[in-house]
């Protein structure tokens, strides 16, 4: 009568999307990466950025699910050294941001092999954050203490479909709002991108010496 209580594979699925939006949608440095090039080169752009976070949110998911203790507790050992990367890749993509002309191109399309670039940028980016690794570990950890054998893989894809989830959506209310911007909104919106990766890498640095 009850299917989900019979599935709970499915309720497992349902846990880890809501897990994976949830975790997505607060606005850090991939959000303000992804609503920044939304602006610059459209939908394509934002969603590749946001889908290179979702793919490595899924690959700590991963992790905690299947517990894999030897590779969760070296990652925790160089967490350091991830922050200290993370921290000088978002300065990177600020300056970057900061002194690159705008571009606005007709029909919102990025030039070729740029979505790969994004998605792996960001993929890299959240892979260094120390904060996801803790999340994902811990949340998934529990999770996985409590679900059948077969059922890490359901909270995996249930992470990498939030996740995504998010990020169409934040594409999409960008890309529509996208037009509506003139080149001097565009680039104070860069510089104010620029100074929120900065702002959020010196916050790293300082958690770092905390």
């Amino acid at each position: 009568m009850d299917t989900l209580s019979y599935s709970p594979a499915l309720v497992l699925f349902a846990q880890s999307l809501l897990i994976g939006l949830s975790i997505a949608a607060p606005v850090g440095q991939i959000g303000v990466l992804a609503i920044q090039r939304t602006l610059d080169h459209g939908r394509a752009a934002g969603l590749a950025t946001g889908l290179g976070a979702a793919f490595a949110d899924a690959v700590y998911g991963a992790i905690g699910a299947f517990g894999v203790t030897t590779l969760i507790a070296w990652l925790l050992g160089i967490k350091t050294w991830l922050a200290l990367f993370g921290a000088a890749f978002l300065l990177y993509l600020a300056w970057r941001i900061a002194s690159r002309p705008v571009t606005r191109r007709a029909g919102g399309h990025a030039p070729p092999g740029t979505l790969l670039r994004f998605v792996s940028s960001t993929f890299v980016l959240t892979l260094s954050n120390p904060s996801t690794i803790l999340s994902f570990m811990a949340v998934f950890g529990a999770l996985a203490g409590r679900a059948p054998a077969a059922s890490p893989w359901a909270m995996v894809t249930g992470v990498l479909v939030g996740s995504a989830l998010w990020w169409l959506i934040l594409a999409g209310i960008v890309g529509w709002l996208r037009d509506r911007f003139d080149e001097r909104w565009q680039r104070a919106v860069n510089l104010c991108s620029a100074a929120l990766l900065a702002a959020l890498a010196l916050w790293q640095l300082a958690q770092l010496a905390a």
